[in-house]
């Protein structure tokens, strides 16, 4: 990256970004999850208020501008929904093409903080492939890599709007990355993402460990597993395989699991591993598929009410949000029962 991609955040860029966010229309209110889409659903119950906070990408027209960004849902119930209301707009000066949107946005509770993790891409920014002989064929035509990864960006409250910690993402910029998420482990905090099929075919989950403030990088990635390492998944064309949406989780038994996605008779499917040294460095074994019907990238929550909850998109186009109750058997998590269909 040169010089221009190093500049950290301007303090001046927070009330600007401030008052852009709060220029947009006003949000719609009472709705249900069928009333609008969410595609890669992320909630944080926010205690102070008891307030349910979903976070959505949003695209520019949506913000009412030149570009994308995140926007969130609010709900006391999980049931009835107001919004969106914009919480983050790609910045000006990013590496990301600020027109081409964002995937993925997690919102984590971090040291006091809240920090969001979004999906970013500028396919202006071309990758190469060792054997570039390898390169897939995806609906017709060559799918060379782009540049796309996971950036942090942090608030003080789960409204934002949100500020960049960097002008890069947290893995090496010339990987492929999506999906990043937050983990903690003995108090060092680390992206688990996914490396992504259209340049290494094979699709992985990866993590690398960050520094304490979550700035940058604090080491080299290592790999977790690999996408054809499930046995159920199929390949995609040209015999390649995708790993998606990663979700960690450790039981009331401390065993760590993943949820992650894939596909399975070409339809998208939400699905677990499990640790066998319950650490993140594994090795990870792979279990049976949690729920299929084209549907995943799902996270898991608690409500305000101690239950244990799975958000997720079906289906995978033109996606709604679906609401499961989870049991934790401390062995392996259990679907109980459907809450929005």
């Amino acid at each position: 990256m040169g010089e221009e991609n190093k500049r950290m955040p301007k303090i001046w860029l927070m009330p600007l970004l401030a008052a852009s966010l709060l220029a947009q229309a006003p949000p719609r209110t009472g709705m249900q999850f069928s009333d609008f889409y969410v595609h890669d659903p992320y909630i944080v119950a926010y205690q102070p208020t008891r307030t349910y906070y979903l976070y959505n990408a949003a695209g520019a027209r949506q913000l009412g501008g030149q570009r994308g960004g995140v926007a969130a849902y609010k709900s006391k119930d999980l049931l009835h929904w107001d919004g969106p209301y914009p919480v983050f707009q790609i910045p000006e000066g990013s590496w990301a093409d600020p027109r081409e949107g964002v995937w993925a946005p997690e919102v984590h509770l971090y040291r006091g903080r809240y920090y969001l993790l979004a999906t970013l891409h500028n396919s202006g920014t071309m990758l190469k492939y060792d054997d570039e002989s390898k390169v897939p064929v995806y609906q017709g035509k060559k799918a060379y890599p782009h540049m796309r990864g996971t950036q942090i960006f942090v608030a003080d409250t789960p409204d934002g709007p949100f500020a960049p910690l960097s002008n890069s993402p947290a893995p090496p910029p010339d990987l492929m990355t999506l999906d990043g998420t937050l983990f903690v482990e003995d108090r060092v905090p680390y992206m688990v993402y996914a490396h992504e099929w259209l340049q290494v075919l094979d699709g992985t989950m990866e993590a690398v460990r960050l520094k304490e403030d979550l700035a940058a990088r604090a080491g080299n990635p290592f790999l977790l597993f690999k996408a054809s390492e499930a046995p159920w998944v199929k390949p995609q064309p040209e015999k390649t395989y995708v790993t998606d949406g990663p979700c960690l989780y450790r039981t009331k038994n401390g065993k760590l699991l993943m949820l992650w996605s894939s596909y399975r008779d070409g339809l998208y499917v939400e699905t677990l591993a499990h640790s066998a040294s319950g650490k993140l460095r594994g090795p990870w074994k792979q279990d049976d598929v949690l729920v299929g019907n084209d549907s995943g990238h799902g996270m898991l929550f608690e409500s305000f009410e101690g239950k244990l909850m799975l958000v997720l998109h079906q289906p995978f186009r033109q996606a709604r949000g679906k609401l499961f109750e989870m049991e934790d058997t401390g062995d392996t998590l259990r679907v109980v029962r459907q809450i929005v269909k």
